[in-house]
């Protein structure tokens, strides 16, 4: 399994392993070969008790003849040995040519085994209950996965201290009890280290004195001194109050506070937050018990993402905090149509006059006491005065993880307001959600698993399916290709079409969508299909004539309106506004990218991933969420060429919602 989480080696300290290719006698004395064990020493047990002295889940030969006291050479023998057996199996990774780990990690086939590797802050989960993998989320990364067979997959968690500063708890206690509650036993020198990562968390604070300027306190003065003084600029403070408080410039807020983040110190945000003009608006639908507990949060830390399933109904909880908090309001949008939707969302849900509901993209720029703009409007200089018109109480992020650098220039002057950020999924790949976090504020609302149990979402059945060729003149065309061309032969695959037909003949009757990356490849499975093909190119108004007629043809009579069909965007279905005259329903849609967020697009029964698997694990989320509805079945289908980078790609999307509680399944197509 590769290490790509970049995270912070901390205070662990590890050997180097050697390198395959050493010198096979390098870890033994040569002068005592009657010291060294032969290879059939070498049984499963003491290849077991190798990884616990190496305290990881798998080991190189040459870590294994380390432990062991033998050669590297007899180490290899004797795990390939085992490997023939089928005690031990062996992978490839990155930063070392050959890793082995026992075979029957992968066969447990009726309970869960979870294995610990304290020092290292890393646990393996082989088979995990669904509750285990939704507690896991709450405080630590899911690294890896291995295996390739139905329902054997293991996972690879690491806990890091960014996982537990943003852990959704009280206090240390609470997240202790979780941990504990996953794990096979105590282990004392992880809690403490745990305690004293949440201890970090709460070191420093900012808060509004008394007479309205902002002051950063330290728990202690050797915080200040050692920490502050050493790490912000002379620019971020502008006097020192005390030992422990110095008064900050409030021009540098987000500074200060992206600099101590950036030291190991993540900054309590008490200060006293802007209104705004007030706005007579009142929520007009009830709330669900877990959205009344989101704004609860969000009231009380005056920033934060709401982070939930498509379909959990955030953009209703947006407009009840929208409501609570009783302000002007000014809400960032990636889409012009997305904008649209949300004005009609906010008519829909609460009492809000639209003449006081503005929009602000292309050539239609109204400010009013609730502003609705897309960020690419409000990355640009030129249009200062959104942000400086007038007093606004609420920033809303809509699909948080949209704000680009341009944007995020323009949040670090908004720290005065209230921040809501909005998103399924703040994971981009660039690892930039701690700037979301820092200038936005901590998750709220990131237990998944929670509303599956619950029934508020349906949790859907995810499934990558390795697709093999069948057309010798595709096949040939990609082994020429490379790099990009390599990467679209694979998504083209010619037998995806096939597979396509098969997937909907099986689940007939149920409302789909199938998604892809080219232009050329939607055509072509549309007309394959005999179904419509959206893409940008698609007027609006025939987009939302098939998307009117689709829907009509899935929508649950009883439908939710604080949950699933409430959302904007990628959470749900807006009111229906277009005029009637369609024909006949629709049960497929064949969707470019334009599918993925930012339109009202209806949910369905089943989704078929055909191609995009070079996306993001956000984007693979996305899709998924397409399924995720208060009732009803939930099915996305992810296809793969066998033998292409695309098997990678399908499951770094996919493992991304496995760590979020929904079950992923891999089945190889037959030839």
């Amino acid at each position: 399994m590769t290490d790509d989480s970049g995270d912070d080696a901390g205070d662990e300290s590890t050997d180097d392993a050697p390198s395959e290719n050493a010198d096979p006698d390098a870890d033994t004395d040569p002068s005592d070969d009657a010291a060294v064990p032969a290879a059939a020493d070498l049984s499963l047990a003491r290849f077991h008790e190798a990884l616990e002295a190496e305290e990881r889940p798998v080991a190189t030969a040459s870590e294994v003849a380390r432990r062991l006291g033998t050669t590297q050479a007899a180490a290899r023998d004797a795990l390939a040995a085992l490997v023939d057996r089928g005690d031990v199996d062996r992978i490839d990774v990155e930063s070392d040519p050959v890793v082995f780990y026992p075979s029957d990690w992968g066969r447990l086939a009726t309970r869960e085994r979870v294995v610990a590797f304290p020092d290292r802050r890393e646990i393996v989960v082989d088979r995990p209950t669904q509750f285990t993998r939704a507690r896991l989320s709450q405080f630590a990364y899911l690294v890896d996965t291995t295996g390739t067979e139905p329902g054997t997959r293991g996972y690879l968690y690491r806990i890091r201290q960014e996982d537990v500063w943003a852990a959704p708890f009280e206090d240390a206690d609470a997240l202790i009890a979780s941990l504990r509650s996953v794990l096979p036993r105590r282990y004392e020198h992880l809690e403490a280290w745990v305690r004293d990562q949440w201890r970090r968390a709460h070191r420093f604070r900012l808060y509004t004195h008394e007479d309205g300027y902002v002051v950063l306190e330290a728990a202690s003065e050797n915080l200040m001194g050692n920490v502050a003084d050493q790490h912000l600029d002379d620019d971020h403070l502008r006097a020192p109050i005390s030992e422990t408080e110095a008064w900050v410039n409030e021009s540098a807020v987000a500074a200060v506070k992206r600099t101590l983040y950036d030291a190991g110190y993540p900054v309590e945000d008490d200060r006293d937050l802007e209104t705004g003009d007030p706005v007579d608006v009142d929520l007009t639908t009830d709330l669900r018990e877990y959205q009344e507990t989101w704004v609860e949060t969000f009231l009380e830390r005056k920033s934060g993402v709401y982070v939930g399933p498509p379909g959990s109904g955030k953009t209703v909880a947006a407009i009840a905090t929208i409501a609570a908090v009783g302000g002007e309001t000014l809400i960032l949008v990636p889409s012009r149509e997305l904008a649209s939707q949300w004005r009609e969302e906010l008519l829909a849900h609460s009492t809000v006059d639209p003449e006081d509901v503005g929009v602000y993209h292309g050539g239609t720029k109204e400010i009013r006491p609730i502003t609705i703009a897309t960020y690419q409007i409000a990355g640009m200089d030129r249009h200062r005065s959104l942000f400086d018109s007038r007093k606004w109480g609420l920033i809303c992020f809509d699909e948080a993880h949209h704000i680009t650098a341009p944007v995020f220039s323009r949040s670090a002057e908004l720290q005065s307001k209230h921040r809501l950020g909005l998103s399924a999924t703040p994971v981009r790949e660039s690892g930039s959600e701690e700037e979301i976090y820092t200038l936005i504020g901590q998750p709220i609302g990131a237990d998944w698993d929670a509303l599956f149990d619950a029934g508020f979402v349906q949790e859907p059945e995810v499934e990558i399916r390795y697709v093999p060729w069948r057309d010798e003149f595709a096949q040939n065309e990609y082994a020429a290709a490379d790099g990009r061309e390599r990467r679209r032969a694979a998504a083209e695959n010619p037998a995806k079409v096939d597979e396509i037909r098969s997937l909907l003949a099986t689940h007939r009757g149920a409302n789909a969508l199938v998604f892809v990356e080219y232009l050329d490849q939607g055509e072509a499975i549309a007309d394959a299909l005999d179904a419509p093909f959206v893409s940008g190119e698609t007027p609006h108004h025939e987009r939302r004539a098939l998307f009117r007629r689709f829907r009509a043809d899935g929508d649950d009579a009883d439908a939710d309106p604080s949950g699933a069909d409430a959302d904007a965007g990628t959470d749900g279905e807006s009111a229906d506004t277009g005029t009637g005259g369609e024909s006949a329903d629709l049960d497929v849609l064949v969707v470019s990218r334009v599918g993925d967020e930012g339109i009202d697009l209806p949910n369905a029964g089943l989704a078929i991933v055909a191609s995009g698997l070079g996306g993001s694990r956000r984007q693979g989320s996305q899709r998924a969420g397409r399924t995720m509805r208060p009732s009803g079945s939930a099915l996305v289908y992810v296809l793969a060429t066998r033998g292409s980078s695309e098997e990678e790609f399908a499951q770094r999307q996919m493992r991304h919602l496995a760590r979020k509680g929904v079950r992923v399944r891999e089945t190889n197509v037959a030839e």
